[in-house]
């Protein structure tokens, strides 16, 4: 895999809206296929696109998308800030047409000016596991990841090298 880039957001979106007929098409193939070595080829190109990349200089899932917290979150954020869960939920949190539980604003309250988080060991769950692409079953999530394409370059850059092997 090549270097990944940072790109904006808007980039990102224009990039996955170029392929979006080409990545959906993909999506079709390998979910009629389910190949078994999927999880591990995605593992090794996510871990090959994030010894290089750094999302530091990017943050675009901080600056643009919320996580859904569950409760564990909501607890653990209170403590590290040593707040009642009634006056973080007042100032940080609403219930969005989900019936989630997600921040109030974007970007996320916790995002500091040079792109560090202010609560990074205590950050909620889908903040740890984003974006994804290091999970098992990854086959369940295509199209959330095809979704997480307009946010997150390394996301991007995955897609475009699994459309070129000839593995599935």
């Amino acid at each position: 895999m090549k270097k990944v880039f940072y790109k904006t957001p808007a980039e990102l979106k224009l990039l996955t809206d170029k392929t979006r007929v080409e990545t959906s098409a993909f999506i079709k193939r390998i979910k009629k296929k389910k190949p078994k070595n999927l999880d591990d080829v995605v593992q090794e190109l996510h871990v090959e696109a994030f010894s290089t990349f750094d999302c530091l200089q990017c943050a675009n899932c901080c600056k643009t998308i919320g996580p859904r917290l569950i409760d564990k979150d909501i607890e653990r954020l209170t403590k590290t800030l040593k707040m009642k869960i009634s006056d973080f939920t007042e100032k940080y949190i609403l219930t969005d047409e989900d019936g989630d539980f997600v921040f109030r604003e974007h970007p996320c309250p916790f995002l500091l000016p040079d792109n560090y988080c202010m609560v990074y060991e205590n950050r909620p769950k889908a903040c740890r596991e984003y974006p994804h692409t290091d999970r098992k079953r990854f086959y369940q999530i295509l199209e959330l990841s095809h979704k997480n394409c307009e946010t997150c370059p390394v996301v991007f850059e995955i897609f475009e090298e699994l459309k070129k092997g000839n593995q599935f």
